[in-house]
C-alpha cells in the first residue's frame, strides 16, 4: 500500500509546488519527466502477483512460450501475445511483458499530461484509476489506454490519420480500443450526419468487439451467473461523469479551439452515457472497462480547472489542494474498503523477492 500512496504523494506535492501555470508547464523539465517515466515503468513492470488478472496473464505467457510466432499472432490480442512470445524466447518471463506494457502506458500518460496546463496535477489525478487500477491490474487494456492517449493528443492537434493509426495499434493489445475510432468523424466532421454516423459506428464496434463472437459466454457470465460484476464500477463511472458535467457547464470558459472543444464535448457526453449504461447493462464489467477509455476527461478538466475558475478572488492553490484532497480520499477509501482491492495488496516488487 505504501508504494501507491508514495506515487500519489509525489505527484500531488509536485502539483501543489507548481501552482502557477507558467511554472507548472515547465515543471520538472525533461530530466524530471524521464525519471517519472522510469519510475512508473519499473513499479508497473516489476509488480509481483498484483492485479485481479495476474493468473490469467501468467497462463497466456506460459502458453505463448510453447507455440510458434504465427500461432501467437492468432492467439488472444495479437500485440500482447507477440510481446509474450518474444519475452519468453528472450528468457525475460512475465516481467519482460509487464515492463514493455508499463513503458508504453507510462509514455502515453506522461505525453498526455504534458499537453495540459498543469501536468503534475493531471498525473496525480491519473494515479488511482489509470496507474493503479488500469496499468497495474489490466496489462492489455492499460497498454491500449497508453496508446489511446497518444491518439487523443494527435486528434487535439488536428491529425486524424495519426489518431486512427494509434487506435489501430492500441487495438492490437485490447480490441475494445476500436470503439474510439468514430471520434474522428464526431470531432472532425461537420454537421449532425457525421455525429450520428459516428455514434452508430461506435455502437456497432462496441457490439462486435465485446459481444458478437462470444455472445453465449457473455450471456452465461453476465446475465445468468453474474459472476463478473465489477466492484467499484459506479464510483469510477461517476468520477468520469463529474468532470464531464463541469466541462459541459463551463466549456466556453476553457477557451478551446473548435475541434478541441468538440473532442472534449464528446468525451463528456460519452462519460454521461456510461453512467446511464451502468443501470441498464447486464454487465457492470463491460461498462467499467469502456469507461476506462474516458478517464482522460478527468485529467483534462481538473488540470485545466484552476485556470478556468480562478479570478482575483479565487486563487489557484486552494482549488488544486481540493482536487488532490478529493482524489486522496478516493484512493484511501478504495484501498481500505473496496472488496476487490485485495487483488492489488500487498504490492510486492519482484527484484526484492528472494
Amino acid at each position: 500500500m505504501i508504494i501507491y500512496w508514495a506515487m500519489f504523494a509525489v505527484a500531488g506535492l509536485a502539483a501543489l509546488a507548481d501552482f502557477r501555470p507558467d511554472v507548472a508547464r515547465r515543471a520538472g523539465g525533461e530530466a524530471g519527466w524521464l525519471l517519472t517515466w522510469v519510475a512508473l515503468t519499473l513499479i508497473i513492470g516489476f509488480r509481483f502477483e498484483v492485479g485481479p488478472d495476474w493468473v490469467s496473464y501468467l497462463r497466456i505467457h506460459n502458453y505463448a512460450a510453447r507455440i510458434d510466432l504465427v500461432d501467437a499472432i492468432g492467439y488472444s490480442d495479437p500485440g500482447y501475445s507477440v510481446v509474450n512470445w518474444i519475452s519468453a524466447r528472450l528468457g525475460w518471463g512475465i516481467y519482460g511483458v509487464n515492463l514493455f506494457c508499463g513503458a508504453v502506458f507510462s509514455a502515453g500518460l506522461i505525453a498526455f499530461c504534458r499537453t495540459l496546463p498543469r501536468p503534475a496535477l493531471a498525473l496525480a489525478v491519473a494515479v488511482p484509476s489509470l496507474v493503479i487500477v488500469a496499468a497495474m491490474g489490466y496489462s492489455r487494456q492499460g497498454t491500449a489506454i497508453g496508446l489511446a492517449l497518444f491518439a487523443l493528443i494527435a486528434l487535439s492537434r488536428k491529425r486524424p490519420l495519426r489518431f486512427v493509426m494509434w487506435i489501430l495499434f492500441a487495438s492490437l493489445f485490447h480490441r475494445s480500443a476500436v470503439i474510439l475510432l468514430p471520434l474522428v468523424a464526431m470531432v472532425t466532421g461537420r454537421g449532425r450526419i457525421w455525429s450520428i454516423a459516428g455514434i452508430v459506428i461506435m455502437l456497432g464496434l462496441l457490439y462486435t468487439t465485446w459481444i458478437a463472437d462470444r455472445a453465449d459466454l457473455y450471456v452465461q457470465r453476465y446475465v445468468v451467473a453474474r459472476n463478473y460484476s465489477s466492484e467499484g464500477a459506479l464510483i469510477r463511472v461517476v468520477m468520469n461523469a463529474a468532470p464531464a458535467i463541469l466541462f459541459l457547464l463551463l466549456r466556453r470558459r476553457f477557451a478551446l479551439e473548435p475541434q478541441v472543444e468538440r473532442l472534449w464535448t464528446w468525451m463528456s457526453l460519452l462519460s454521461l452515457v456510461t453512467l446511464v449504461a451502468l443501470w441498464v447493462s447486464p454487465s457492470t464489467t463491460i461498462v467499467d472497462r469502456v469507461a476506462l477509455y474516458l478517464v482522460p476527461i478527468q485529467l483534462f478538466v481538473f488540470a485545466s480547472l484552476p485556470g478556468v475558475i480562478r479570478s482575483e478572488r479565487t486563487a489557484a492553490l486552494p482549488i488544486i489542494a481540493a482536487i488532490i484532497g478529493g482524489y486522496g480520499l478516493v484512493l484511501g477509501v478504495w484501498l481500505t474498503m473496496a472488496e476487490n482491492a485485495i487483488a492489488w495488496l500487498p504490492y510486492r516488487f519482484a527484484p526484492f523477492i528472494g
